[in-house]
């Protein structure tokens, strides 16, 4: 009973519609902050200046920050900064590997 309903999931999925492959990307957003700065608002959700000048002075601060940075030499992850860890030297989750192989 338990395949079929398993079975039954995997044929619904794929009978959904999938994305078109040729769809245009998102265009960015002109936005003006409550201070009327213009930005733009891209569409993996971050944002930056239209003037060149301030992008460039908001990236030497952002630059600041060891997150946005990755992770140091020797060390494992941070593929995506900001969001994903990293793992230094004899941390127990160093060196993992995969822990499907025995």
């Amino acid at each position: 009973m338990k395949w079929n309903f398993v079975l039954a999931l995997m044929l619904g999925a794929l009978s959904l519609p999938a994305p078109a492959a040729d769809a245009e990307p998102q265009p960015a957003i002109e936005a003006t902050t409550a201070a009327g700065e213009k930005v733009l608002l891209l569409p993996n959700g971050r944002w930056q200046f239209v003037d060149a000048q301030k992008q460039a002075e908001a990236k030497k601060v952002a630059d600041q920050f060891p997150e946005n940075k990755g992770c140091p030499p020797g060390w494992q992850g941070g593929l995506v900064p900001g969001f994903s860890r990293c793992i230094p030297p004899g941390d127990k989750d160093y060196n993992r590997g995969s822990l499907g192989r025995r």
